[in-house]
């Protein structure tokens, strides 16, 4: 079973132009779609149309439409009360797969929230194969929250994976290697966060972003993929590293592909993989994503990974 918590989830709307984005002007709309969405919904979400069992954690009032939507999904959720009402988050699409985001906050986060949310997440972790921390957090949750959960499910038998930003990660990093998580899962902008290098750079160069993820080997995390957008994912753990590289994928939105890279790799693990079959896994769930409108989440009869090309980067010492 995966577990995922959604501490800040959003109803993602996703407006599809006509033609590029101009500032200023009024223009087209091709389509309008809304989903209940945030990272670990959409790994939840995943997990449900591949057929593994999934409950997912989140802040929300259970008479929500969200928690509604996400029932009507076939998605066992766990909602904890809070203050206000889900956020929306908006995707502007340009037609070459372009894409802006408006992130609003969201309500914020009390301490009996946070409380209520870690027990349900030590309840359910002691079935559980994975525990998913995803996404950003609410306001008023201090930036240690991720790093204090990994230290309370730590004696659970679950493995944790650990997907955000910013504060968030910079706190983890900090905390590493008294927390580490069983994965990490950057891409290359968070990568360069705390490490010092060139996101740009390191989306480019797979070698470059192995040795930036080894950092974070060297330092207790069992493995970590770090996605790299058109350049696929990289896969660094201490037996080696791996970059595979994705079928071309005419690009219609990246929204979610991430999320569908991390599901990708859990669901290798899940099926007993070897380290680079989970990463060719993962790089073919991130390209069908990014190959579909909005936040859509894949079947698994449009993944293809078996078009992914993957190859040894280096010995773990150097890599």
């Amino acid at each position: 079973m995966i577990v995922t918590l959604t501490p800040n989830p959003s109803h993602d709307r996703t407006v599809a132009l006509t033609s590029a984005l101009e500032r200023g002007a009024v223009q087209r709309v091709a389509s309008m779609t809304s989903q209940a969405g945030g990272k670990g919904v959409n790994i939840s979400r995943a997990a449900v149309k591949a057929g593994l069992p999934t409950v997912a954690v989140l802040p929300a009032d259970p008479d929500d439409p969200f928690v509604h939507d996400l029932l009507a999904a076939g998605i066992d959720c766990r909602p904890a009360r809070t203050t206000g009402a889900v956020r929306v988050n908006v995707t502007i699409s340009e037609p070459d797969g372009t894409t802006t985001k408006l992130n609003s906050p969201g309500p914020a986060a009390t301490p009996d929230l946070l409380r209520a949310l870690l027990e349900t997440l030590r309840d359910h972790a002691r079935t559980a194969d994975w525990v998913v921390l995803a996404g950003s957090l609410p306001p008023a949750a201090p930036d240690e929250w991720y790093a204090d959960l990994v230290a309370a499910l730590r004696d659970t038998p679950a493995r944790i994976a650990v997907d955000t930003s910013e504060g968030p990660l910079r706190a983890l990093v900090d905390r590493l290697p008294a927390v580490a998580p069983h994965l990490m899962k950057p891409n290359g902008e968070e990568l360069a966060s705390f490490t010092g290098g060139d996101a740009d750079e390191l989306e480019a160069d797979p070698a470059a972003a192995a040795r930036a993820a080894r950092a974070l080997v060297e330092r207790g995390v069992e493995a970590v993929l770090a996605t790299l957008g058109a350049r696929g994912a990289v896969l660094v753990t201490a037996d080696g590293a791996w970059h595979a590289a994705p079928p071309p994928t005419t690009v219609v939105s990246t929204v979610g592909a991430g999320d569908s890279s991390l599901f990708g790799y859990l669901l290798g693990t899940h099926r007993g993989h070897p380290a680079p079959e989970c990463l060719a896994l993962a790089v073919a769930y991130g390209s069908a994503a990014a190959g579909l409108p909005g936040t859509t989440i894949p079947l698994p009869t449009q993944v293809r990974p078996d078009l992914v090309v993957t190859r040894e980067l280096t010995s773990p010492s150097t890599a």
